[in-house]
């Protein structure tokens, strides 16, 4: 079936505005990105001014847009970005101050608090998940505390990628993908949780509508139209958070489907056709971006970030290819080392902010090329490790495809592979949240039934990668000596975590 219909993806990223325009075959026709800053006034705070984003986010989505023959042709602009991010909004629908977003490290002391008060239980009984640092329950519990008379300003409290949808539709409304992440919304039900609203003292009037990903949230204004060169009245999607909307690029739409994602940290999405959640919190549970349909997630946090601070640390003069490709010809175990990739702490399966890395078994007869293989080794355990936590819970991983820049690397997908005793799908280049949030719009402007249909109509071919069968029983032998270390070295790091904060 050829179809002639365009529509639009937002990414509202961590370090800018990506923009793609999207044909009803799954081409890119057009991409643009916009960067904005990334400010820190505090060790360990991330803040962004919304403004930054707005511009950002209409100088990218014009441009593609300009890319059309004709602006009617656009039947839907979808929305995607950076998640748990907190946007407080006056009675005016003014920003009262920066947003803090996901990275922020600054409520360690609140999520404590509100899992003392509240019940770690209650969390996960009405929310699926632990209300983890980055969530916005404890950033406005930091608010509440610490910016007392701003906090009695409050009129509406926003996702990220819902700021822009206000500028584009002058509407509030978030999606169940982007809620799932605040540490007041019931996944299971797909509404914001009441017992969760009630003990946290939030003012459930804040809260905007929450919608499927696939339902329309608002339509273009006029005004908003003419800043773009587009038509008022087009659909905007809900859209999804990003890793949903990742999923959705990837075809992670039937139950058990898996994507795993190397990126800065490594994150491991299954989508499952009943509701699950871990009994510790370790796993995030989420509704995904399709109607009935719900996601479990496991977090590594420093995946393709291992790889980066071997080469700024050691060899910044580099390239990634050529460390790689010196790691060819080091056979499987990397000669008895093991990389412990927890330089930020670690969430899956651990949720230990304490948690440190660790390169073991050194010795003068090791290498570079060496140390390269057991990272990208340990990169793999971690991901395994994460892949059966999300296993823990009951539910089927199966059909597992990778993505993000990680995944350029074919050694690195031959590595994971082998770790897994599985083939795996390596995901096209340039298919990521934005193409996935264009894929959902034009689901709600009605162009596809469904999001599985539009996948299918959308497929292209990828490159399958199948374990090495002589490096299998050397990866389970190596993953059963590298799940050794954590706990051997749990005292040890805890001591090393507790001088950092008295130095």
């Amino acid at each position: 079936m050829v179809r002639s219909v365009l529509a639009i993806g937002l990414d509202l990223g961590t370090t800018g505005a990506r923009a793609v325009l999207t044909d009803g075959l799954g081409q890119t026709l057009a991409v643009h990105e916009s960067s904005y800053g990334l400010l820190t006034p505090r060790p360990g705070w991330a803040e962004q001014a919304p403004e930054d984003w707005e511009r950002a986010a209409f100088e990218a989505l014009g441009t593609v847009a300009a890319h059309a023959d004709d602006p009617a042709d656009i039947c839907a602009i979808g929305l995607t970005g950076q998640m748990h991010g907190l946007v407080l909004l006056d009675q005016r629908l003014r920003p009262l101050r920066r947003a803090i977003i996901w990275c922020d490290l600054r409520t360690m002391d609140q999520r404590r608090f509100l899992e003392q008060r509240v019940g770690a239980a209650k969390f996960i009984e009405h929310t699926g998940n632990l209300p983890l640092e980055g969530f916005q329950a404890p950033k406005l519990e930091w608010i509440r505390e610490h910016e007392p008379e701003l906090f009695d300003r409050i009129a509406h409290v926003l996702l990220p990628k819902d700021f822009i949808r206000l500028r584009l539709t002058n509407e509030l409304w978030t999606d169940v993908t982007d809620a799932s992440g605040t540490g007041y919304f019931d996944p299971r039900t797909r509404e914001w949780s009441k017992p969760m609203i009630d003990s946290l003292e939030i003012d459930h009037r804040w809260l905007p509508r929450v919608c499927e990903s696939t339902a329309i949230a608002g339509r273009l204004t006029q005004s908003a139209g003419d800043r773009l060169g587009l038509p008022a009245g087009i659909p905007i999607a809900g859209g999804a958070g990003d890793q949903p909307a990742g999923g959705v690029a990837a075809r992670i739409v039937n139950d058990g489907d898996t994507v795993i994602t190397i990126g800065t940290s490594g994150v491991v999405f299954v989508a499952t056709n009943a509701y699950a959640a871990s009994n510790d919190g370790t796993v995030q549970a989420g509704a995904h971006a399709i109607p009935k349909t719900w996601q479990l997630m496991g977090v590594t946090q420093a995946a393709g970030l291992s790889l980066r601070w071997l080469r700024d640390t050691f060899s910044p003069a580099t390239s990634y290819l050529e460390l790689v490709e010196e790691a060819q010809s080091v056979p499987a175990g990397s000669r008895g080392l093991l990389w412990l990739p927890y330089l930020q702490g670690e969430r899956t399966p651990y949720l230990d902010a304490n948690a440190r890395a660790a390169l073991v078994g050194l010795t003068a007869a090791h290498n570079r090329a060496d140390v390269v293989r057991a990272v990208l080794e340990g990169v793999a355990f971690s991901l395994c490790d994460a892949l059966e936590a999300i296993q823990k819970t009951g539910a089927s991983t199966c059909s597992f495809k990778l993505a993000g820049g990680g995944a350029r690397s074919s050694l690195w997908c031959r590595v994971i592979a082998s770790v897994l005793d599985a083939s795996v799908m390596v995901e096209p280049e340039g298919r990521g949240p934005a193409f996935g949030a264009a894929l959902l719009g034009s689901v709600a402007a009605g162009e596809f039934d469904s999001v599985l249909q539009a996948c299918e109509e959308m497929k292209i071919p990828a490159d399958v990668v199948d374990p090495n069968t002589s490096w299998v029983q050397v990866m389970a032998t190596t993953l059963s000596r590298y799940r050794d270390l954590y706990p051997a070295l749990l005292a040890t790091n805890r001591e090393a975590a507790a001088s950092q904060i008295d130095a």
